[in-house]
């Protein structure tokens, strides 16, 4: 079928038919249009003033060695305001760009500066004149000193063999792999509305009170609390005088301007920058400043995983909106064009990440800033509002990936907020994921958190959540390959992969197992052997990140932080909730891989153990009957319980685990099943797999099923995910779900009406997330064959959306293979 027969959604439309745009501003097409799909370009000016100021530090203590580096970067980083632009504030260079955080990787920055440009997993430019920076002011500075390095020599030796390449600890084995060494925190989310309450004069006020309130004779004030607060003013002076210096450059753009319209909006950039974020916002403007401000900032001080999130953006936000609207001082328009404009800003920050590791975990330039909208208000009331509304507009007429929108479902949201939820996830760019209040409330009550708390919580990152002022946990965490322990389980504690070197636990041999009981167990211990390695892992990460990073100005927004006068990064902050987890990466390919032992080679003996292991070491070459009835076996998926039950008892083996030994760590170290991109990479040294899956190809992601598996249609898909897991536990986080229509199946009211429908029953079954891309297959190989007609082709990932032709080819498949479900 042509595309031009098939049913399109939206964003396939305009793509065929150019002339169909959405609507946006001239200013908005004008700033989108200069920067959409270049290739991002790496500044170093971050690195180079971070690492000038450690440098004449060295001695002092960490937080106040890093405040004295942000105040160091805000007065000498080069400031910058874009042609057109209303929101001011970057990291870096004009046009799409990445920052450096050598205090992570500084130990590997010359080799990864080399294979930056030509690597397939989003590529940058990087200029000669900052490669020479990078060897001669950067680099030599951190060899030794990084976190790193640090780890890699902390760990036990059989825990660093399921970790790196003992020869080369820059390379991954992805089978138990850490994610600490390439971001100094998991993801997070300010309390933005401090910011926009007190402005940074004030949270220094408090600083200097608490300072000035300490006890001059109690050694651990003196020693720990008072450089602490000493830490947060100088921050609070960083972001003023970081502003300030915008404030002056519109100043000087303004005089220079010969248009006046432009003149205009520089001399008044000039005057809101002069006045946020030092003090309170006075009006929606001003509150969009000053949380950019606010954000950019924070990025500039830490490479925090997914990026720092926007939090609710249509709470804190909508008092400042209705009071304008109600006062005739903005119009709906211009709001969405101060968005838009938001939007774009965003945009050109791509989070850059070194390594080749971190690099394939997020393909197509990955990015979480999660705007949150919907949920329910501290007090348990449905919190839709105007800008809740607003935001689902932006996205429909606004063509760009960013922000990553994430709608909070509960069983009493307004029917017309559902609605429009549908309506604009059927445009088709995978917006908004959807987060389901049913489950997140219930189980962050059950691990602390007040009901006030529980209702606040904000999206933040893939499909976590966060409660700002209550969270205080920023370790970041195991993602753990167990279709890795499956091969081992199969070949004796050894991989394909890594030739004879035995990595796991000597099981035996597999044809001498009685009985699938006995290949279970053995399973089993493979599995128990991941998670032990996944927990030392933690425990050695935890203890070392408190001596490698801090974080005044996140310290400075979190309330719990100020009371204890004590760094977010920190363990056992008073009164705080730590929520870890670790991954459970390839769900669905263990699943489906056991149900087809289980089925042909114990309870049918269909197949030999020996015929299945030939089959496996020659990838299913001149195995086709092998192959063939191992794709037939039952699959995770289709609401069938002879693999839904081996999900479940997998699910239950993680969470026991964790409930016994989370409390030996002093953290809440929950399952979850959020892959990123990484089920790509975690695939590449996994050999052929009894599911049938090829040596070497992706693994399932999150907890979908694995790809083109799903025949049963979306609901089944929904209740294999209930049926896998296990209510009883509190031990439990975020679960990831894809789901693929084609556009055909949400056609018209008809088709909005079962949508909704559908999300209604997901979120009466009490499931995390779900994301959803609606597009038709043809429309994706057709970008794979002549991507530069499909340059602007957006596609849902993993917790969040990018252009397809970013995507490497390996990724590409990926999404090309998933189930594209055309009934209900």
């Amino acid at each position: 079928m042509t595309q031009e027969a098939l049913v399109l959604s939206p964003q396939e439309a305009r793509l065929l038919h150019p002339d169909s745009k959405p609507v946006a501003t001239d200013r908005t097409h004008r700033l989108l249009a200069r920067i959409q799909h270049a290739k991002p370009a790496i500044d170093v000016e971050r690195a180079r003033y971070f690492t000038e100021s450690m440098a004449q530090t060295e001695g002092e203590l960490l937080i106040l060695r890093w405040a004295k580096a942000m105040y160091h970067i805000a007065g000498h980083i080069q400031v910058y305001i874009d042609e057109d632009q209303l929101i001011v504030g970057r990291a870096g260079k004009p046009g799409r760009y990445g920052i450096l955080y050598p205090e992570l990787d500084g130990d590997f920055l010359e080799r990864a500066l080399e294979q930056l440009p030509r690597r397939v997993e989003s590529p940058f430019t990087v200029e000669p004149a900052e490669v020479d920076i990078i060897k001669r002011v950067v680099s030599p500075y951190w060899q030794g000193k990084t976190y790193h390095e640090d780890l890699a020599r902390a760990l036990p030796d059989e825990t660093l063999r399921l970790t790196y390449d003992p020869a080369d600890a820059l390379t991954s084995r992805f089978i138990v792999n850490e994610t600490s060494s390439f971001r100094s925190s998991i993801q997070w989310v300010h309390d933005y509305d401090k910011v926009l309450r007190l402005g940074f004069k004030g949270i220094k006020e408090d600083a200097q009170r608490r300072l000035a309130a300490l006890d001059p004779f109690d050694p651990s004030d003196n020693v720990e609390k008072a450089p602490f607060l000493q830490a947060i003013i100088l921050s609070a002076e960083a972001v003023i005088l970081w502003a300030g210096r915008h404030a002056a450059l519109a100043r000087d753009l303004a005089a220079r301007e010969p248009e006046p319209v432009r003149r205009q909006e520089l001399e008044a950039i000039a005057e809101r920058c002069a006045w946020v974020p030092e003090h309170p916002a006075r009006d929606f403007r001003d509150a969009l400043q000053a949380q950019w401000f606010t954000q950019m900032f924070s990025r500039l001080e830490q490479k925090t995983g997914t990026i720092i999130s926007n939090g609710r953006m249509d709470q804190y936000l909508y008092p400042y909106y209705r009071r304008d609207l109600e006062r005739g001082l903005l119009t709906e328009e211009q709001a969405l064009e101060w968005l838009a404009c938001m939007w774009v800003a965003m945009a050109q920050f791509v989070d850059l990440y070194i390594s080749p590791t971190g690099g394939a975990f997020n393909e197509g330039y990955a990015h979480w800033e999660a705007d949150t909208i919907g949920g329910q208000t501290p007090e348990g009331l449905d919190a839709v509002n105007a800008l809740s509304y607003l935001f689902l507009r932006s996205k429909r007429e606004f063509p760009l990936h960013y922000p990553d929108l994430a709608a909070r479902i509960h069983s009493r949201t307004p029917p017309r907020f559902l609605y429009e939820v549908a309506q604009t996830i059927k445009d088709g760019a995978g917006f908004p994921k959807l987060i389901n209040d049913e489950e997140v409330v219930p189980l962050l009550l059950a691990k602390g958190a007040a009901f006030s708390e529980a209702y606040d919580f904000a999206v933040s990152g893939c499909a976590e959540s966060r409660m700002p002022n209550r969270d205080t946990y920023t370790s970041p965490c195991a993602y753990i390959n167990f279709p890795a322990a499956l091969e081992m389980t199969l070949y004796n504690g050894r991989m394909k992969r890594y030739g004879g070197e035995l990595l796991g636990i000597e099981t035996g041999d597999p044809g001498e197992f009685a009985d699938w009981e006995a290949f279970w167990q053995a399973y089993v211990k493979q599995h128990l052997n991941f998670l032990r390695h996944a927990f030392i892992q933690q425990k050695i990460i935890i203890d070392l990140r408190a001596r490698h990073f801090a974080w005044p100005l996140g310290s400075a927004l979190h309330d719990l932080a100020m009371d204890a006068g004590k760094d977010i990064h920190q363990p056992d902050i008073d009164g705080g909730i730590d929520l870890g987890y670790f991954e459970f990466m390839g769900y669905g390919t263990v699943i489906d891989s056991l149900a087809a032992i289980k089925k042909w080679v114990y309870d049918e003996k269909r197949l030999s153990m020996g015929q299945l292991l030939a089959a496996l070491a020659d990838d299913f070459n001149g195995h086709p009957v092998v192959r063939a009835l191992l794709r037939d076996a039952p699959k995770y998926g289709n609401n069938d319980p002879y693999a839904d039950d081996i999900g479940k008892a997998l699910d239950k083996i993680c969470l026991e685990y964790t409930q016994r030994y989370s409390r030996s760590l002093g953290v809440h170290m929950d399952l979850r099943l959020v892959p990123f991109t990484s089920h790509v990479p975690f695939g590449k040294v996994v050999h052929a797999t009894p599911n049938g899956r090829r040596a070497y190809s992706p693994l399932s992601d999150g907890s979908s099923a694995s790809q083109g598996c799903d025949s049963q249609g979306p609901t089944a898909v929904l209740l294999s995910n209930y049926h896998t897991k296990n209510y009883r536990f509190r031990e439990r986080a975020a679960r990831l779900l894809n789901v693929k229509f084609t556009p055909s199946v949400l056609a018209g009211e008809a088709g909005t009406r079962k949508l909704c429908d559908f999300i209604k029953v997901w979120c009466d079954l009490k499931l995390w997330h779900i994301q959803f891309n609606v597009i038709n297959r043809e429309t994706l190989l057709a970008a794979k064959a002549d991507p530069e007609r499909f340059r602007g082709l957006i596609v849902r990932i993993a917790g969040y959306s990018a252009y397809f032709t970013d995507l490497s080819p390996d990724l590409q498949d990926d999404l090309i293979a998933r189930t594209g479900h055309e009934i209900f």
